[in-house]
């Protein structure tokens, strides 16, 4: 898969068939629609093309800067490219950019940049100035400019919708299961192992803390979960904690994994880490000890849990 920054870098002297998207979560409704681009790109000798855009336009029209989204943009680009697909164009997404006309956007990004020959696109899509045309516009200028609009149905949309709205809502009660379930894979938050407060240590469970690489990623509901993460090659499983760590009166949110049986030094390292289940929410235990006996308790549950994995 070829990236390009914008559709003004994209100078493929090949016809197309594009669709267009935030794919927020790549889950499996997305990856259905990937897949019928992919297919049909080569069955009609096109090349495969998806235009997303960057920053989410909540952020930039509604100044959403609570918006909280289920990938990261360069977990999205991995997910994105494990589909076959040609080209991925993320567009930058500004006031200027809302602002073209139908016509414009048609014309000089659709046409005259990508060369659709094809778009496949859902019933509900809008686009232009004010979001003002819709697919049955985009069929008109389809007529002008030489392109075929594909269809997706309603039925096909409201899959897509509803798994994005249940993914978010699942993650938010610390359903892991639901949402990897609606994902076709885990869950994940990539980030870089930073230093805490040692608090782990001196309970006999050193914990790794991780630090989201984007203040938008969605972060699952606190509590505590068995994760894994790729450590030198290898899936090393762990028990992730989630929250503000109330039993040592801590304040700030934070994302601690103990790895088992592993007991090397990843400061500084990147990490995606894959949340598996949910083991139970964070609770206040009265001192250290009762939070030791809780750890343990967690720890064979996830021994046990990864036991029917294999």
């Amino acid at each position: 898969m070829k990236e390009h920054q914008g559709a003004s870098s994209y100078r493929n002297t090949r016809n197309s068939v594009v669709t267009i998207g935030t794919f927020d979560g790549v889950h499996k409704g997305h990856r259905a629609i990937l897949n019928r681009l992919v297919t049909t790109a080569r069955k009609e000798d096109l090349d495969s093309v998806l235009l997303t855009f960057f920053p989410h336009p909540r952020m930039v029209l509604q100044k959403d800067i609570g918006i909280q989204l289920i990938n990261t943009l360069s977990e999205k680009k991995k997910l994105i490219a494990a589909t076959g697909l040609d080209h991925l164009i993320i567009h930058p997404f500004t006031k200027e950019f809302s602002r073209l006309t139908a016509m414009e956007y048609v014309r000089d990004i659709l046409v005259n940049q990508l060369k659709a020959k094809k778009i496949i696109i859902g019933y509900d899509h809008r686009f232009g100035r004010n979001r003002n045309a819709d697919i049955q516009n985009l069929r008109e200028f389809g007529e002008t400019y030489g392109f075929e609009v594909e269809e997706i149905s309603a039925q096909e949309l409201d899959d897509v919708a509803i798994s994005s709205t249940k993914i978010r809502k699942a993650l938010s009660v610390g359903d892991i299961t639901t949402a990897n379930d609606f994902l076709g894979y885990p869950f994940l938050i990539t980030g870089n192992v930073v230093k805490g407060k040692a608090i782990g240590r001196t309970l006999s469970y050193p914990t790794a803390n991780l630090e989201p690489e984007q203040p938008y990623k969605l972060i699952p509901k606190n509590g505590v979960y068995v994760t894994r993460a790729k450590l030198e090659g290898n899936f090393i499983f762990g028990i992730t904690s989630i929250g503000t760590n109330p039993t040592v009166g801590g304040t700030l949110k934070t994302i601690e994994t103990f790895f088992l049986d592993w007991n090397k030094d990843l400061y500084g390292q990147t990490l995606q880490l894959e949340f598996l289940t949910h083991i139970r929410d964070e609770e206040t235990f009265e001192g250290l000890e009762p939070l030791k006996q809780a750890i343990a308790k967690d720890e064979l549950f996830a021994r046990n849990y990864i036991d029917t994995l294999e």
